[in-house]
């Protein structure tokens, strides 16, 4: 039986305006099981991001609860790593510097940790860069790096917010697989928040679709595809045909 990572029960946020608030989530309950990747999805504004910084610890719920591992979440944590659309990697860092940050800012040891940076950037093709500068890479490899440096601390839970929205085609599908080849090597959780559908189907064990604001989960799609998968299965039918049914089912969110 498999072990939960993440309980959600009846989390609400309700932000506060000059006109008395507007809800972002309301009452969405789940589950997600220990090392497994999950993607979150559904029409602009139904607050999939808010509920990643829930998650993450970076916002407060205004009702019910998160646990990570049965520990509530109550505020940033060594064990929660986040990767955001943009890298902010720091100017004056080199690649391997600014990988290893989340050791230096919890004093975890440079020794210790070298080695796993390393073979980080190795598994992300940056091999040769580690002496660059930010500014010296294209923004797919500002990507990679900022991958590696949010699983250089080995968290048990990896959130991702449209971590590929902002670049091209070709560059993000590419970092699809970088991100699949990722988790199958560590195996920790993950919460992926994207609007592409596709990029849902590939990385995800579970797709869940939220409804319009105030946001819910409606429907919860398992993806019944093999692992590893490649940008040729994403035009097979039946991943198409998923594709299709998670688009069916934001439709239907946002009558």
């Amino acid at each position: 039986m498999a072990t939960e990572a993440i309980s959600v029960q009846h989390l609400s946020k309700l932000y506060a305006t000059r006109d008395g608030g507007v809800a972002a989530l309301e009452r969405s309950s789940f589950a997600i099981d220990e090392g497994a990747f999950v993607a979150v999805v559904g029409p602009s504004g139904c607050g999939k991001s808010t509920l990643l910084k829930i998650l993450a610890g970076l916002l407060p719920p205004s009702g019910g609860s998160a646990s990570l591992r049965g520990t509530a979440i109550q505020g940033p944590r060594r064990d929660i790593g986040v990767v955001f659309q943009a890298p902010v990697l720091f100017p004056w860092r080199t690649v391997r510097d600014n990988v290893l940050l989340p050791i230096d800012v919890q004093r975890l040891g440079r020794d210790k940790h070298a080695r796993l940076a390393a073979d980080l950037l190795a598994l992300v093709g940056l091999t040769g860069f580690e002496e660059r500068y930010p500014w010296e890479l294209s923004g797919g490899m500002q990507q990679r790096a900022n991958l590696c440096r949010a699983l250089v601390h080995e968290p048990q839970l990896l959130m991702l917010d449209e971590p590929f929205a902002a670049l091209d085609a070709f560059t993000r599908e590419e970092l699809w697989g970088v991100m699949q080849d990722l988790w199958m090597r560590q195996r920790f959780s993950a919460v992926l928040v994207t609007h592409d559908l596709r990029e849902a189907v590939y990385l995800a064990d579970t797709v869940y679709v939220m409804s319009k604001r105030p946001g819910r989960v409606i429907h919860q799609r398992r993806v019944d595809l093999p692992r590893p998968r490649t940008l040729a299965g994403s035009f097979e039918p039946h991943f198409v045909d998923i594709v299709h049914e998670l688009r069916d089912k934001i439709s239907e969110a946002r009558a």
